[in-house]
């Protein structure tokens, strides 16, 4: 029998900023560098992947815009790689951009964030369910972890063709009916409001649990699920990281939650043996790679399965960066040029290209100053990707 229980808690500190800047002493170029310094020795080797969330983000959020579109359509149109199963009960079918996680249980499955429209909710979802050898129409639940349209595109077409349930946090959904913080001709429209959940809910379908974490930064509701995966006789358990870059402009009390969010869930990691970390871009956990890995040597170690301080690292690396970049934001209110991002020409030569070395998909843009590189960056990844050349930018 299917059955959602949404065991709720208070809406919790977990959603209330720890806003210190008062508490801060001055922000310095010195500190920033620190900060980004300090967060490429967290991040090693085996975490690179994580670096880009420290370079420079605008103070100005981005609005649509033809280039915005012209942008999102090379990210969309970047080769799909194979579907492909991480555990026993979990599967990947996303894009080269945007991850859709699918989590099997015994009776049913849950989708995991719906890509960008309709088109590719059916070639890429679809399709790859049936490549993998399940079946859509066993979809019972689809989770938005946050209300943008590269998550949320392909969800409500899903939910009527299969009678799924849509799950999002309350504070997403609000926002997915109002006033949505990014939009585009090439995202479907947002999901009709189903079930909504907040901090500590959980959603038990058969054998299978999902706890939701509410950890607002990259949206005010950003939903981080957590559940146990398999891989034979060992059980581990992972967590989607909802949501990573820094795209909402110069908003502090916002960076401050980003900040807490990372040190909370550093902490529950520990306390829960979280040991396998993902995340909805494909980007930022090295997915394609590891699905690579794991096809090449079914009978190897998994590759998914990081380890409990890998994944407190991971939300070390986020923190420092997030802190690197409130610090840049407040080294720019005593600097005129830095406070200037929205004013810059919105011109420049700029591309798309994949890295296979990292398997992070960057923009380049041959700019000469930070504010050029801010500006830039609030131009072409209102979406959740960062910008970065062949140096980080501090």
């Amino acid at each position: 029998m299917m059955r959602a229980v949404l065991v709720g808690s208070v809406f919790m500190a977990g959603l209330a900023a720890c806003t210190t800047t008062s508490n801060e002493p001055p922000a310095t170029q010195m500190m920033v560098d620190q900060r980004v310094s300090d967060a490429r020795r967290i991040a090693g080797e085996d975490l690179k992947f994580l670096m880009p969330i420290c370079n420079p983000q605008p103070a100005v959020r981005a609005v649509p815009s033809p280039a915005m579109d012209e942008m999102l359509a090379k990210l969309i149109q970047q080769p799909s790689p194979e579907p492909g199963q991480a555990f026993d009960n979990l599967y990947y079918v996303g894009s080269a951009w945007v991850s859709a996680w699918v989590l099997k249980t015994s009776e049913g499955l849950i989708l995991i964030d719906a890509l960008n429209n309709n088109k590719e909710a059916v070639d890429l979802i679809e399709g790859g369910m049936r490549q993998l050898g399940l079946d859509p129409a066993q979809i019972r639940y689809i989770l938005v972890t946050h209300g943008h349209g590269d998550h949320y595109g392909g969800a409500q077409m899903l939910a009527e063709r299969y009678r799924a349930r849509v799950v999002a946090s309350e504070i997403d959904w609000k926002m997915m009916e109002t006033e949505l913080e990014f939009d585009s001709k090439l995202w479907d429209r947002p999901p009709k409001r189903d079930i909504a959940v907040n901090e500590g809910d959980t959603l038990t379908l058969g054998d299978t649990t999902v706890h939701f974490l509410i950890t607002p930064g990259h949206t005010l509701g950003t939903v981080t699920p957590v559940f146990d995966v398999r891989n034979g006789p060992q059980k581990h358990k992972a967590m989607i990281w909802g949501g990573t870059s820094f795209n909402f402009g110069r908003d502090l009390q916002r960076l401050d939650s980003y900040i807490a969010q990372t040190e909370r869930v550093r902490e529950l990691a520990a306390k829960w043996r979280i040991d396998v970390p993902l995340s909805n871009h494909p980007g930022y956990d090295g997915t394609v790679a590891k699905l690579k890995t794991k096809a090449a040597n079914p009978a190897g170690p998994n590759p998914f399965v990081s380890g409990q301080s890998v994944v407190e690292r991971a939300m070390q690396v986020l923190n420092t960066c997030a802190r690197a970049q409130k610090n840049r934001f407040l080294l720019a209110d005593s600097d005129p040029a830095g406070k200037s991002f929205a004013s810059i020409s919105q011109t420049g030569p700029w591309e798309v290209s994949s890295h296979e070395d990292d398997d992070h998909v960057t923009a380049h843009y041959f700019a000469r100053s930070y504010s050029d590189a801010a500006q830039v960056s609030r131009r072409v990844f209102p979406f959740g990707m960062l910008w970065s050349n062949s140096e980080d930018v501090h």
